[in-house]
This record gives structure tokens, C-alpha cells and sequence, in this order.
């Protein structure tokens, strides 16, 4: 139960001229996209590779990992029912599903291999995206469209040319858009003797695979600072990706929160992009050291990003996915405390007076402005973020977590009884 009852927080909303009902409503329209790759540690389905390559690393033992596409689409379905708001699917290529075992290699994968995905999205009522998957795979050597022979550079790209028209199908099955996006592990670990060549083979590659129009396909293209065995250099910087996208209508540069340095933060980036951008497309997940991927926190760094998003009127213009991978907790508690605290980011910037408080600064009132900053913060955010929950239909608080320790007993345990043969 609140600790102030919702008539309250209305009223202490209200005296900052925000309306919480409305804030509510519009909350609830905004669509987030859960990422597969979370269920089973981004192992795909393909069988392409034994283990991860391309500077790609997952932390942690946690046992009863999904193993297959009824396994992970269940996990999916029980995570889905503690998240409020609108949901979609973030799915990455690998993750395949071939009727009658029948395999084929990443170039040549069709529409026919994600009929399961489809289905389980229109059970759901949701939207999916996709992601092609440049890495665990035998031509993944540590570049890829940027690769120096030809013969693999073509294969990554008939593959993102196949991801591209499989995402168009999922469009029009589902009858909304497809955010189809690029990021690929190319990079050297020790520093390159030429850093230009390399980006012009992708530069080239990046154009044959946009060179077909399709409909309701976004295009966006990812960027990274550095990864594990790639630490000196990476191809697709986010110089490279932001001047491509900029150079070339209808590409998105996505920026992922974890894939900057320790002490930069998205949100002033954000700001800047939408002055030349009409769509801005995110993956959030908590930045430590090295990388991303790790599970997003209602932190300073994720209030920031979409209070700044929602100052700007841009939240339907933001295009908003997770990307972390967290083997040391169980995958689905992550999920939902991601996908929530993502939310509540959300929410709280839209519970913010965006517009008195950027009057207040245009009128050179900066203690006003500080003084009213401050203030906002002890506001009974809580009992309006249970509201929401509520009218989602989901828990407000944390009784999801008991619901998904029974699952775990229940179903998650089995999986590691089949898999050990003394049982």
C-alpha cells in the first residue's frame, strides 16, 4: 500500500502543473522492446558457433538458461505479464527456427525461419524488430563487412539483405514497423595500421545492403567505443555510423547507453541528434567500465536520457529497446526489473514541469529553477508509478519477484534435471 494515497500525489503534481492521469495515459502507449538474447545468454538457435566471438561476453553462472524457441518464448510470455505499458520483440537473426531441422546458413535465411517469432507475436498483440547477427559464426574472424576478402565481406551481406526483408515481413504481418539494426564486431585489438580502409569496405557494404527500398523497415546502424579483443579500434564508430546516417536518408544512428565512455551519458547526444533527426532510435542498459549489458537501473544516467527525450516533445519519435545480458541473476527477474525501471524513468519524465522549468531558464530565474529541481525529487513518485502498474495490470511492487521464484521452482529447475544424465 502507498505510503500517500493517490488523491495526494495528484494534488502535490498538480501545484507543479502536471496532470498525472494524463501523464499515465500517455505512459501506457509507449512501446519498449524486450530483447530475446537476455533468455538464453545470446546463444541463438543456428548452431552457427560453440561458443560467442566478436568481443561479445557473457558474466555469470546462473543455471536453467532457455534452450530452444518454446523454452525462451515461454520465459518471454511470463516476463511480458509483470511489465506495464506496450510491448514488442527485439529479436537477433541466430535466433532461427528451422522447420524440420532443416538448416541453412545466415546468408540464406528466409521469413519461413521466424513463422514460430511471427505466431507468438500475434498471440501477444505485439510488434517485432530484428537484429542481424555478425558474430558467433565461422566467417567472424574479427571483421566482417568490413572484412579485406570479398568473399566473406558478400556473405555479411547477403545476410543483412536477408534480415532487412525478413523484418519488412514481419512489418506487414503485424501491420507496424520493423526497426532493423546494424551493429557489427569489427575492430582490432592491437592498433591498425590503417583505420580508413576498413571503413570504407563497410561504408561500400553499408550501401549495397541499403540499396532496396522496403516498406515499413527503420534502418538504424549502432556504434560502439570498444570491446573485448577489440580494443584498439572499431570499425563502426559512432563518428562513422552518425556521418553515414547523416549522409544517407531513411539510416538512423541508435545509440546504445553502455557503448560510450564510463562518464558520457546519451541524453545531451540525444538532444543534438534531434535537431537533425525525426526518429532516434535507443538501446538502453546500464554502463560499467568496458561495455553495456549490464541489467538498466532507474539511475541518474536513465532519468536523464528521457528527461530530456520528454523536455523535447520526442518520445514518439524514440524508437526505445534494452540490450543487456545477465548471467549472474535470474534472466526473467532481469527482464522485468529492467523493463520497469525503464518505465519509471519514463514516468518520471513526464511527471517533470518541462516547460515551466525551461521557462524558468530562459528568464535567468537558475535559482528558482535549482530550488523547484530539487524539490521534485521528494514528490510521492511512488504511489504514481503503482497507479500506472495498476492500470496495466501488472503488480505495482515487488510481488512479481515471488510469482517468478515459483516459475523458476516450478519450470526453470526442470530443464537442468533433463539436461543432467544421472536423473
Amino acid at each position: 500500500m502507498s505510503l500517500f494515497p493517490f488523491s495526494h500525489a495528484e494534488k502535490r503534481y498538480a501545484d507543479f502543473g502536471i496532470d498525472i492521469s494524463e501523464s499515465i495515459q500517455k505512459l501506457k502507449q509507449i512501446p519498449l522492446s524486450l530483447h530475446c538474447w537476455q533468455g538464453d545468454d545470446i546463444t541463438g538457435f543456428d548452431q552457427s558457433a560453440q561458443s560467442l566471438t566478436g568481443g561479445i561476453q557473457v558474466t555469470g553462472s546462473y543455471p536453467y538458461k532457455a534452450r530452444n524457441f518454446d523454452e525462451l518464448s515461454c520465459d518471454i510470455r511470463k516476463a511480458f505479464s509483470f511489465i506495464p505499458g506496450s510491448h514488442r520483440l527485439n529479436l537477433h537473426a541466430s535466433y532461427t527456427v528451422f522447420p524440420s531441422g532443416k538448416w541453412v546458413d545466415r546468408d540464406s535465411i528466409q521469413p519461413e525461419h521466424f513463422i514460430p517469432w511471427l505466431h507468438f507475436a500475434k498471440e501477444q498483440g505485439i510488434g517485432l524488430d530484428l537484429n542481424p547477427t555478425f558474430f558467433s559464426h565461422k566467417l567472424s574472424d574479427g571483421m566482417t563487412l568490413s572484412h579485406v576478402q570479398e568473399r566473406i565481406r558478400l556473405f555479411w551481406v547477403r545476410h543483412a539483405i536477408a534480415c532487412r526483408r525478413i523484418s519488412a515481413f514481419f512489418a506487414q504481418e503485424l501491420d507496424t514497423y520493423s526497426l532493423l539494426n546494424i551493429w557489427v564486431p569489427d575492430g582490432c585489438k592491437n592498433p591498425p595500421a590503417d583505420r580508413m580502409s576498413p571503413r570504407l569496405l563497410l561504408k561500400e557494404s553499408l550501401d549495397m545492403i541499403y540499396a532496396e527500398k522496403l516498406e515499413g523497415v527503420i534502418d538504424s546502424v549502432e556504434g560502439k567505443l570498444f570491446g573485448i579483443g577489440l580494443e584498439s579500434y572499431t570499425v563502426g564508430s559512432h563518428e562513422f555510423y552518425l556521418s553515414y546516417a547523416a549522409s544517407h536518408s531513411g539510416v538512423y544512428p541508435l545509440l546504445d547507453s553502455g557503448h560510450f565512455h564510463p562518464t558520457e551519458t546519451i541524453g545531451d547526444k540525444i538532444a543534438s541528434l534531434l535537431c537533425f533527426f525525426d526518429k532516434i532510435p535507443l538501446h538502453i542498459s546500464h554502463g560499467i567500465r568496458w561495455d553495456s549489458d549490464h541489467i538498466a537501473r532507474f539511475n541518474d544516467d536513465t532519468r536523464d536520457i528521457f528527461s530530456i527525450i520528454a523536455c523535447h516533445n520526442a518520445l514518439d519519435k524514440t524508437y526505445i529497446g534494452m540490450d543487456f545480458f545477465d548471467a549472474s541473476v535470474n534472466r526473467i527477474a532481469a527482464w522485468v526489473m529492467g523493463a520497469r525501471n525503464i518505465y519509471k524513468a519514463m514516468l518520471y519524465a513526464l511527471l517533470t514541469p518541462h516547460k515551466r522549468f525551461s521557462e524558468l531558464q530562459n528568464s535567468g530565474k537558475d535559482t528558482e529553477l535549482l530550488v523547484l529541481q530539487e524539490e521534485l525529487k521528494t514528490l510521492p513518485f511512488g504511489t504514481v508509478w503503482e497507479a500506472f502498474c495498476q492500470e496495466c495490470n501488472v503488480p505495482p511492487t515487488d510481488e512479481w519477484l515471488k510469482t517468478i521464484l515459483t516459475y523458476e521452482t516450478e519450470t526453470l529447475e526442470k530443464r537442468q534435471e533433463r539436461m543432467d544424465p544421472a536423473k
